[in-house]
């Protein structure tokens, strides 16, 4: 029995990792932005919060009325009610993946608690 499971997303404009991987706790997508490209939706969640990193290029976010700049290497942690969208550069793509898991949903552990392999 293979307890992993293993894709390539090569250059797709968006990937959803929940999906090629059969994922069961998070939702993961690795996007790219063209210049001047933006989501085409403004949205914010119930109970997930998203956790965006930037891999490649810069852009915006505009996260409640408020404009976030962005470039490589930035990591962003979104609350789900935020109301957020995203935008490439008009002078250059951006690459990001977004990482969306249940508010909350980690316990908080001391070192009796490790298991040391």
């Amino acid at each position: 029995m293979q307890n992993y499971t293993k894709t390539n997303i090569g250059n797709e404009g968006r990937a959803e990792l929940h999906e090629k991987l059969a994922l069961t706790g998070a939702e993961i997508s690795v996007n790219q932005l063209p210049a001047g490209a933006s989501v085409p939706f403004v949205h914010s969640h119930k109970n997930n919060e998203e956790i965006y990193g930037i891999l490649a290029g810069n852009g915006r976010a505009i996260i409640d009325a408020e404009e976030v700049k962005l470039t490589a290497g930035d990591w962003l942690r979104i609350a789900p009610a935020a109301k957020r969208r995203f935008f490439a550069a008009e002078d250059s793509g951006i690459t990001y993946v977004c990482i969306q898991v249940k508010e909350n949903s980690l316990g908080v552990f001391t070192a009796d608690d490790a298991v040391m392999y």
